[in-house]
C-alpha cells in the first residue's frame, strides 16, 4: 500500500474536533457542580448573616481572590493534563504564587500581632471545620470534573486527578466564602489551603482508578 492510500485510509470518516463545542460542555458541567456545592451550602451551614457589610473589608476581597485564581489556575491544569503531549509551562507558577503570597501576607499579619493573639489569628473562630467544610463541598464539583476529564484524554491518571481534585477543592472553597466569617490571612492560608489539599489527594488517589478507560 502506497503512502498516500494509508494516510487516506486513516483519515475516513474523520471530523475536526469541535473546540468551542468541548468548551461550552466543560463550562456547564463545572457550572451544574458549582450549583449544587452552593445548593448544600444554602442547605446546610446558610449564608453568613454578616456576608453583605463583608466586602467593605480589603481582606474579603482578598481571600475571594485568592480562591477564584486557584480555582481557574486549577481548571487551566485539568483542561492542559486532558490534551496527551500538552506542557503545563507556568501554570504550576500561577498556582504557587497566590498560596506563596498568602503565607507571606499571613507571616507579616502573624510578626505584627502581639503574640497573645497570634494563635487567635490561626484559628479563627472555625479552625476545626473549616478545612472539612471546604472539602465536602468540592464532592459534587468534583464529581463534574471527573465527568469533564473522563471526556478528555488525560495519560498521567494520578496527575490529572489531583489536578482535578484540587480545582474542584478550590471551587468549594469559593463556594464556601458565602458561609466563612474568617479573613484573616494565617487562617486564610492555613485552613483553606488544607480544604483544597484534601481533594486534591483523594484525586490523586483516585484518578487511576475513574480516569481509566
Amino acid at each position: 500500500m502506497k503512502t498516500d492510500d494509508l494516510v487516506s485510509l486513516l483519515a475516513t470518516g474523520t471530523q475536526p474536533i469541535d473546540a468551542d463545542g468541548l468548551r461550552r460542555r466543560a463550562l456547564a458541567v463545572l457550572a451544574a457542580g458549582t450549583l449544587a456545592a452552593a445548593a448544600i451550602l444554602f442547605a446546610w451551614l446558610g449564608v453568613n448573616p454578616f456576608l453583605g457589610g463583608m466586602p467593605g473589608q480589603p481582606m474579603f476581597w482578598v481571600r475571594e481572590v485568592f480562591c477564584a485564581v486557584l480555582a481557574g489556575a486549577g481548571v487551566l491544569v485539568v483542561a492542559r493534563l486532558g490534551r496527551p503531549g500538552a506542557t503545563l509551562g507556568g501554570l504550576p507558577l500561577l498556582l504557587a504564587l497566590p498560596i506563596v503570597a498568602m503565607w507571606v501576607l499571613g507571616a507579616v499579619v502573624l510578626v505584627g500581632a502581639p503574640p497573645a493573639e497570634r494563635t487567635a489569628l490561626i484559628r479563627g473562630v472555625s479552625w476545626t471545620v473549616c478545612s472539612a467544610n471546604i472539602a465536602a463541598l468540592s464532592i459534587p464539583v468534583f464529581v463534574a470534573v471527573i465527568v469533564w476529564q473522563r471526556r478528555l484524554a488525560p495519560t498521567m491518571l494520578r496527575r490529572a486527578g489531583a489536578a482535578g481534585g484540587f480545582a474542584a477543592g478550590a471551587i468549594g472553597a469559593l463556594v464556601y466564602t458565602l458561609h466563612c466569617p474568617e479573613l484573616e490571612a494565617p487562617f486564610l492560608g492555613l485552613w483553606y489551603v488544607l480544604g483544597m489539599l484534601v481533594p486534591a489527594a483523594a484525586g490523586a488517589l483516585l484518578g487511576p482508578r475513574l480516569l481509566r478507560r
